[in-house]
Formats: C-alpha cells, structure tokens, sequence
C-alpha cells in the first residue's frame, strides 16, 4: 500500500512537471533572468515524493 502512495505521488509529480518545465524553458529562452524562476518553481512538485515518503516511514 505504501508503494502505492508513492508511486501516484510521483506519477502526479511528473504530470505536473510536464507543463511546468515545458513554460521554464520557454521563459528562459525569452529572458536568462527567468532561470532561477523556473528552477524553483520546476522542483517544487518534487517536494510531494518527498513529503509522501515521509509519511509512509512515520506511519511504518
């Protein structure tokens, strides 16, 4: 069951991932001062694995 909430934690982080990396690159192809932008707002969905694995080991 916990690989299960992590598997879908990741797959929604990927989804997710998909459109924001795409409009990051986009952004930095117009403007190099939009990297940091969008290096930040493209690891933020990663923080759901993460937060999901935490639960999954404080609920083990």
């Amino acid at each position: 069951m916990a690989a299960l909430a992590v598997g879908l934690a990741a797959f929604g982080a990927g989804y997710a991932e998909r459109g924001i990396g795409a409009a990051a690159v986009g952004a930095v192809a117009e403007d190099d001062d939009m990297f940091g932008r969008g290096l930040i707002l493209t690891v933020i969905p990663e923080t759901l694995v993460i937060l999901a694995l935490v639960v999954v080991f404080l609920t083990l």
